[in-house]
């Protein structure tokens, strides 16, 4: 068992681990005891009642988060050049096709968000290797294969995130920084709560959302009562 830090003990000491808190409450216990010398990420973890092994349980999309994430997110847009100027008006740190193909087949994913064409996912799919375990191959259903990548860069700076069960049947996604009022992390949580129970799969029996914690970076994870979602 891995030794307890002298910082971890100090976070553990300020609230009851074995206690169900509300969201709000939740909140306010994860920004009190961050005690990193960054402005970390506020995540949260939802353990689903599916089996994610079941296609037609995999409980996978996406949501703008209303305040954004808090980071800064850099894009880079695999096009054709008629799509170039399009995508550096909405901001996209790079843009190009062949080249950038080129640099990450030697090793550069220094991105955070891909976007990509239909036309040319041909030649993306060949990178499936190396983007799919980075959770950065474009994806139809996250909006990342679009006609509209200038509308696609702008959502993907404004805040958007895409999410996926793991094969543990649990969910993990930041929803902002312990820098962000508490008002903005409620929202952020929320709509990102909300979007995972509107997908729950009609394959799905029992009881879908198992569990749900919320944590910082490095920080112990607070239990949060299921029902306080939207109180």
């Amino acid at each position: 068992m891995a030794k307890l830090t002298k910082k971890r003990k100090e976070a553990l000491a300020k609230f009851d681990k074995n206690a169900t808190f509300t969201l709000t409450e939740a909140i306010k216990i994860v920004k009190q005891i961050s005690n990193t010398k960054f402005d970390s990420s506020v995540d949260v973890d939802v353990r689903l009642g599916v089996d994610p092994r079941k296609a037609n349980q995999m409980v996978r999309g996406t949501v703008m988060l209303p305040h954004g994430t808090g980071k800064t997110v850099r894009v880079l847009v695999l096009c054709s050049p008629d799509k170039e100027d399009e995508a550096k008006a909405a901001g996209a740190d790079f843009y190009g096709l062949d080249e950038y193909i080129q640099k990450i087949k030697e090793g550069w994913t220094d991105v955070d968000v891909i976007i990509t064409m239909p036309s040319v996912m041909p030649k993306v799919g060949a990178l499936g290797k190396i983007l799919g375990p980075r959770g950065l191959m474009p994806n139809p259903k996250t909006g990342t294969v679009t006609m509209e990548v200038g509308k696609a860069v702008q959502e993907a700076k404004a805040g958007k995130i895409d999410f996926k069960v793991d094969k543990y049947g649990i969910i993990h996604a930041a929803v902002g920084k312990t820098s962000f009022d508490d008002e903005k992390l409620l929202d952020n949580a929320r709509e990102l709560l909300n979007t995972i129970i509107k997908l729950k799969p009609t394959a799905a029996k029992g009881t879908y959302m198992k569990s749900l914690f919320m944590s910082s970076t490095m920080g112990p994870g607070i239990r949060v009562e299921q029902k306080s979602i939207n109180v």
